[in-house]
C-alpha cells in the first residue's frame, strides 16, 4: 500500500545492508527516496558490493522515486548540503530521516573479537564518528526543517548491543549512546510535534553477516551456540526494516512513540507485515526465540512455544548477569 505517498524521506547509509532495505520499503510505500552513500557506481574492488545507483534501480523497481546523493558523512559540510538540497528541491519538505549510516563494520571485523585493550585507539572513532555522531549531525539539519512544519519523524537505527555485549566496548558505548540520544532528542522535540525513536532489527542478512556466516561454515568454526548464523535461525532481510518503518511514518498518532526503544519484529507482528520471504520473525526477547538459542534441541519445535515477550526490567537483569547474547 502506498502509506507514504507525497512524503519525502532521508536513508543515510543505503548502498547496501539494512539501509538498502530501508530505502526499498520506503520506495514501496511510495515516498520519494533520497539516498546517501560514499559509491556512486559498483566498485568490483569492494569486498561487498553495492552502490547509489544500484539501490536507485531498486527503490525505482519497487514504485518508489529514488535521489541518490553522494555523501561521506564524515564530513559536516557535505551533510549540510545535503539539507540543503533536500530544503531547496523539495520545498522544506522533509518527513521523515533514518539515521542508519555507519562506518564501523570493517574495522570490527578485523579486530577479531580482540579485548578493547589489544586494539588502537582509533576503533573508537571507526564505531562511532560515521555512527553515533553522524546521526547526531543529521538530525541537527533535519530537526531544523521538521520543526518549522511543525511534523516529521526522526528513526536512528540502533542495535540489541546497546543492551548487551556483541562486539565490545566502542561498539556497545556508541550503540547505548545511540539509543539515549534518540530519547533526548524526542524530549527536546515532542513540543514541535516531531517524533523520535530508535529501532532494533533482529538479525538481519545483511551482505556482510551472510559472507561472515559463509565463512564460519567453510572454516567449520560453527559452534552450537554460534548456530545462529549457521542456521540462519529467525533471521529477517533489510526489507523487513524498511516496510516497518514505512507503516510507522504513516502512523497518524505516532508522537505517542516518541522517546521509545522499537523492536521491528514486535512492529511487524503488529502491523501484520510479513518479511520478503513470506514469514514473520519473532522478537529476539520472545521466549520462542531465546528458548531455542539456550537449547538448540528446541530449534525444530520452536513454533510450539508461545511467543511471549520477556520483560524489559527482567532481560536487563539477564543481560547484566550474564552479558553475552
Amino acid at each position: 500500500m502506498k502509506y507514504l505517498e507525497g512524503k519525502v524521506v532521508l536513508v543515510t547509509g543505503a548502498t547496501r545492508g539494512i539501509g538498502k532495505g530501508i530505502a526499498i520499503g520506503l520506495g514501496e510505500s511510495g515516498a520519494t527516496v533520497y539516498i546517501t552513500g560514499r559509491s556512486v557506481v559498483y566498485n568490483a574492488s569492494n569486498e561487498v558490493s553495492g552502490s547509489l545507483a544500484e539501490t536507485k534501480l531498486a527503490v525505482e523497481n519497487a514504485g518508489g522515486v529514488c535521489i541518490p546523493v553522494q555523501v561521506d558523512h564524515s564530513n559536516d559540510e557535505q551533510v549540510r548540503l545535503l539539507f540543503q538540497q533536500i530544503e531547496d528541491e523539495q520545498q522544506g519538505q522533509l518527513d521523515l530521516l533514518v539515521n542508519n549510516v555507519y562506518g564501523g563494520v570493517l574495522a570490527l571485523t578485523n579486530t577479531n573479537n580482540k579485548p578493547f585493550w589489544d586494539c588502537e585507539p582509533s576503533l573508537w572513532d571507526a564505531c562511532n564518528n560515521v555512527g553515533l555522531r553522524s546521526h547526531y549531525v543529521a538530525s541537527i539539519f533535519a530537526a531544523r526543517m521538521m520543526t518549522k512544519r511543525k511534523q516529521g519523524l526522526i528513526c536512528t537505527i540502533s542495535s540489541w548491543g546497546g543492551l548487551s555485549h556483541i562486539f565490545g566496548a566502542a561498539y556497545g558505548a556508541g550503540k547505548s549512546a545511540c539509543d539515549r540520544l534518540a530519547a533526548e532528542m524526542a524530549l527536546e522535540l515532542k513540543p514541535h510535534n516531531v517524533t523520535s525513536v530508535c529501532l532494533y532489527p533482529g538479525i538481519v542478512g545483511t551482505e556482510h553477516i551472510t559472507n561472515m556466516a559463509a565463512q564460519m561454515e567453510q572454516e567449520n568454526l560453527a559452534d552450537p551456540k554460534n548456530a545462529t548464523f549457521t542456521e540462519r535461525y529467525n533471521w529477517e532481510t533489510p526489507l523487513l526494516t524498511g516496510r516497518v518503518i514505512a507503516r510507522l511514518a504513516a502512523e497518524e498518532n505516532i508522537i505517542y512513540r516518541t522517546g521509545r526503544v522499537q523492536i521491528v519484529a514486535e512492529l511487524a507482528q503488529q502491523y501484520s507485515i510479513l518479511d520478503e520471504n513470506g514469514i514473520c520473525p519473532v522478537s529476539l526477547r520472545s521466549l520462542r526465540f531465546v528458548m531455542p538459542m539456550a537449547f538448540s534441541g528446541l530449534r525444530k519445535y520452536s513454533q510450539l512455544i508461545p511467543d511471549i515477550k520477556v520483560p524489559w526490567w527482567l532481560l536487563l537483569i539477564g543481560m547484566l548477569s550474564s552479558p553475552k547474547i
